[in-house]
C-alpha cells in the first residue's frame, strides 16, 4: 500500500475519510459495499494511479475513518449520495469517473439517477439497477421470496443482529462475510451464525494482511453503520417515489461474477440479459460475466477488474 496517501475532508456534515493515489489525472471515485471499506479498491488504486489517473475511494459514512451518525435516518440514499456528490465537490471537480461494487453501486446507481451532471462514466460491479417497484419495497421482495432469515430482513430491526454478532468475534465475522461464495444467497438463523473453524484457509485473494486490517477497523466501529443502510430500505422506497420508472442515463459498464447471490436471484438473468436492464440503463454499453467468481469481485479477480475499468474510461 506504498504511496497511498490519506486524509479527512468535510463533506455534507460529516468528517470523510479517503485514500488516494495520482494526483493530477482525472479522477476515479470508487465506492465499496458492505462489510468493507476502501481498502478492497487497494489493487485498483495502485492499477488507476499506474496509467495517470487520480484514484480516489472514501470510507462511506459509518465506516472505518469516516464519522458514523448515530441516528439510522442518516443513512438515507439522499444522505449516501449527498456525500458523494460533496466530495466531488471538494475534490474540485465538476465530474468523475465512478465505480461501485454492492452497496457502493446501489450509492453510484442513486448518484447518477440524482445527479448524471457529476459523472463522466460509471462501472458497476455486482449489483444492478433495479427500477423501484411502485407496490413492494425491497424487503418486501427478499421476505416474500426468501423468509424472515433472508440477510436483507434479519438486519432490519436495530441492535438484533448486533447483539448476535457480539457473540462472534469480529475476525471470524469478517472472514465469515468475505468468504461467502454461496450463489442461493446469505441466510442468518436467529439461533445465531455457525462458523466454520477459524483455522481454515484463506482464499488466495485475501492474505491475513487483509484480514487483519479490516478486523481492526471493525472492531473499532462495530458494524452498525452499514447495517443502517439495510435499516433505510423501506423509507427510502417512500422517499424515492418521485423517480418511479426513471432511467439512469449514464454511459454504463456492469461486471458480475457468474457465483455472485445478487446474479442468482430469480429471474435476474434474464432482467440482464433480455433487455430489461438496458431499458432501466439506456447508456448501458457493455455486461461482463465472470466465470467462477463470486461476490467479491474486485478483489477475488483484481487484476481483470482494473483492466475491465480501465478499457471502459478511456473512452471518455
Amino acid at each position: 500500500m506504498e504511496g497511498i496517501n490519506h486524509r479527512r475532508l468535510e463533506v455534507n456534515g460529516i468528517a470523510m475519510h479517503i485514500a488516494e493515489k495520482g494526483e493530477g489525472g482525472p479522477v476515479v471515485l470508487m465506492l465499496h459495499g458492505f462489510p468493507e471499506l476502501w481498502y478492497s479498491w487497494r489493487h485498483q488504486i495502485i492499477g488507476l494511479a499506474a496509467k495517470g489517473y487520480h484514484a480516489v475511494a472514501p470510507d462511506l459514512r459509518g465506516y472505518g475513518d469516516t464519522d458514523t451518525p448515530s441516528a439510522i435516518s442518516s443513512y438515507s440514499i439522499f444522505h449516501l449520495v449527498g456525500d458523494i456528490v460533496a466530495l466531488i465537490n471538494v475534490l474540485g471537480q465538476e465530474q468523475v469517473f465512478v465505480v461501485g461494487h454492492d452497496w457502493g453501486a446501489l450509492v453510484a446507481w442513486h448518484l447518477c439517477l440524482f445527479r448524471p451532471d457529476k459523472v463522466k462514466a460509471l462501472v458497476n460491479l455486482s449489483v444492478a439497477y433495479r427500477p423501484r417497484n411502485p407496490t413492494a419495497t425491497l424487503v418486501d421482495y427478499f421476505r416474500a421470496l426468501y423468509g424472515e432469515e433472508y440477510y436483507v430482513c434479519r438486519f432490519q430491526e436495530p441492535g438484533a443482529v448486533e447483539a448476535q454478532f457480539a457473540s462472534a468475534n469480529t475476525r471470524q465475522l469478517c472472514k465469515y462475510f468475505l468468504k461467502f461464495c454461496d450463489p442461493g444467497g446469505l441466510f442468518i438463523p436467529k439461533e445465531g451464525l455457525v462458523f466454520p473453524n477459524d483455522e481454515s484457509s484463506l482464499p488466495a485473494w485475501l492474505s491475513e494482511e487483509d484480514l487483519n486490517y479490516l478486523t481492526n477497523k471493525f472492531e473499532k466501529t462495530g458494524f452498525t453503520g452499514g447495517l443502517n443502510y439495510y435499516r433505510c430500505l423501506s423509507s427510502n422506497w417512500e422517499l424515492l417515489a418521485p423517480w418511479t420508472g426513471a432511467q439512469i442515463k449514464v454511459p454504463t459498464k456492469y461486471i458480475v461474477g457468474d457465483l455472485d447471490l445478487t446474479y442468482n436471484y430469480p429471474d435476474i438473468q434474464d432482467y440482464i440479459h433480455k433487455g430489461g436492464f438496458k431499458q432501466a440503463v439506456p447508456f448501458l454499453e457493455d455486461v461482463v460475466v465472470m466465470a467462477g467468481v463470486a461476490h467479491f469481485i474486485n478483489q477475488e479477480k483484481a487484476h481483470e477488474v482494473t483492466e475491465h475499468i480501465l478499457d471502459f474510461i478511456k473512452q471518455f
